[in-house]
């Protein structure tokens, strides 16, 4: 029968109702938009007459949820980074050494001496002084290697080692080299992701590009170097005991120690220990502070076992100096005044709030494994992305008018009620994109523009298939349930294979291609839903009211 039952009417009309409630907010963008910046501030301990004020921009009982605009519509920063992997490959062979040394000294009358020798970063070379112990120290290096899956799934060594004479050359070997690559790229983008989360931006667009390559998108800020300033320092941080100063940069401090320069005091240079204290790698948290003159600082706190380390440390060295060292330059050298127990400090500077603000961030987010190179760097003003949203807008709008006139002029009354089907669909797509936190794009409005040809397709169907049934002189009731009825398989086939062509893109797409699969996506699932159910509905509706005895499609 025609006629839709009441419970049947009331969920369709109630999830129109729902997801038209959850599109409302992105109406009033701007209100919203600063309703919830001030609730995230307000969840984080923060207020203010101005922060309590947007809070109250929009009400708490209705949905807070936008459509994130994306880099080309809001405006933003587009970096393409390169992570130099074999800053990674060097160091492990740097921190391999002291190993090696130590295995080959156990056992010294029969290998002799032992000596680095002067390498490329991607080897590691060692005299051995007893010729005759050269296939010893060759075999004991070898066994230190670690077993590691290689790509073609047998288990190999993580290191090769070679003898030529007396000298040992030790290098990563191949399936070493590609497992240490993911690790590392899979810690960068993890690491890229949390220091930009942490100042809050929506939405970032984080993503490998080929084998050492991210790409990032940020919207929102006001340039690209912001966002340079943010990821290009490593944050590598340690703490050091200070040996001695000098004003030398080429003088030799030793073999255990490093020569490091100040950071605020040009000319001056920090003898240090090697060998940190703690590292920034145990910290538990570090925020935005000040000191007892009022200067902008970083309060840090250590994990358990370094608050442990770093006490016993302080107690035993009062009155003498250690360094704190940020990527290899002393940022501060205070002198211990007393025991530092419970693992908490201060890190002090001439810091700016924003400069403290950041280096926290960085902390907390923790250090690069590898340096950045900046390959591309791109800032999209907010005028571009405004006029980005006003030509999406004007196309929107014309395809709209367009659609509704050609339905209203094709089927009269029934046309009518397809029209509003189709600015409910429109509606519904907002919402289901707001629901689920989509980002839009220029593509995204292009996917908007497509759905809204689309949406009349099934109508369409519908409508032609009713035609045909009056033709044979069935009665108009009869018609409209066989028109729905044989229409049905044609509307679900042709929205399936789009659906899929969809989820395809999105799935292997990326950028532009992956934010028109989202909005073409939702599109397909919201005009299916007010195609047969929506419209159904409405014809129900006023035919029960009518009772016409004969209809014009």
């Amino acid at each position: 029968m025609l006629n839709i039952s009441t419970p049947k009417l009331v969920m369709i009309w109630l999830t129109v109702i729902v997801g038209l409630t959850f599109a409302m907010p992105n109406g009033f963008y701007d209100r919203v938009e600063r309703h919830n910046d001030a609730m995230a501030l307000i969840e984080s301990g923060q207020s203010s007459a101005a922060i309590e004020a947007d809070a109250g921009l929009w009400p708490g009982f209705l949905p807070s949820g936008l459509v994130n605009l994306g880099l080309d519509l809001r405006g933003g920063a587009h970096l393409l980074v390169e992570v130099n992997v074999a800053d990674v490959h060097a160091s492990f062979l740097e921190g391999f050494w002291p190993t090696v040394r130590d295995t080959l000294l156990a056992e010294r009358d029969t290998v002799g001496f032992v000596e680095r020798l002067d390498s490329p970063a991607d080897q590691l070379r060692v005299s051995i002084s007893n010729a005759e112990g050269a296939t010893r120290a060759f075999e004991l290096v070898r066994g230190l290697g670690q077993p590691v899956n290689s790509f073609t799934g047998a288990v190999t060594s993580n290191i090769d080692v070679g003898l030529n004479g007396n000298v040992l050359t030790i290098t990563l070997s191949e399936a070493e080299m590609v497992a240490m690559n993911e690790r590392t790229m899979a810690q960068t983008l993890e690491i890229i992701r949390r220091r930009i989360d942490e100042v809050g931006t929506r939405e970032p667009t984080i993503q490998r590009q080929g084998a050492e390559r991210v790409l990032v998108q940020v919207p929102g800020v006001g340039s690209a170097q912001e966002v340079i300033d943010l990821l290009g320092t490593t944050a590598q941080l340690t703490f050091n005991p200070v040996i001695g100063t000098s004003a030398d940069a080429e003088e030799n401090p030793g073999t255990s120690n490093i020569l490091v320069p100040a950071l605020d005091q040009p000319g001056l240079f920090y003898i240090l220990e090697r060998r940190p204290v703690v590292t920034g790698e145990d910290l538990e948290n570090a925020q935005l502070d000040f000191d007892q003159n009022g200067r902008p600082a970083v309060a840090f706190r250590f994990n358990t076992s370094a608050a442990r380390t770093f006490g016993d440390f302080t107690l035993e060295n009062i009155g003498r100096p250690f360094a704190i060292v940020l990527d290899d330059e002393v940022i501060s050298a205070p002198t211990i005044q007393s025991h530092i127990p419970g693992g908490s400090g201060i890190i002090t500077g001439n810091f700016t709030v924003e400069e403290a603000t950041n280096l926290a961030v960085l902390l907390r987010a923790g250090a690069l494994p590898a340096e950045l190179t900046f390959l591309e760097e791109r800032t999209i003003g907010p005028e571009l992305g405004a006029d980005s949203i006003a030509a999406g807008q004007v196309a929107c709008i014309v395809a709209g008018i367009a659609v509704l006139v050609w339905m209203f002029l094709s089927y009269g009354l029934f046309g009518l009620f397809a029209n509003i089907a189709l600015v409910i669909n429109v509606g519904l797509i907002f919402g289901l994109l707001s629901i689920f936190g989509a980002t839009l794009t220029l593509p995204g409005i292009a996917g908007i523009v497509l759905t809204i040809g689309m949406a009349v397709d099934a109508n369409v169907i519908v409508f032609e298939r009713i035609r045909e049934e009056l033709k044979t002189a069935k009665g108009p009731a009869r018609a409209i349930e066989l028109g729905y009825e044989k229409a049905l398989s044609s509307i679900i086939d042709a929205n399936i294979t789009t659906f899929i062509t969809a989820v395809i893109l999105f799935v292997m797409g990326s950028g532009p291609v992956s934010g028109f699969a989202v909005t073409l996506g939702a599109g397909i699932i919201t005009s299916v839903f007010t195609a047969i159910f929506v419209t159904r509905s409405i014809i129900s509706i006023w035919f029960a009211r009518r009772r016409p005895k004969t209809i014009e499609v």
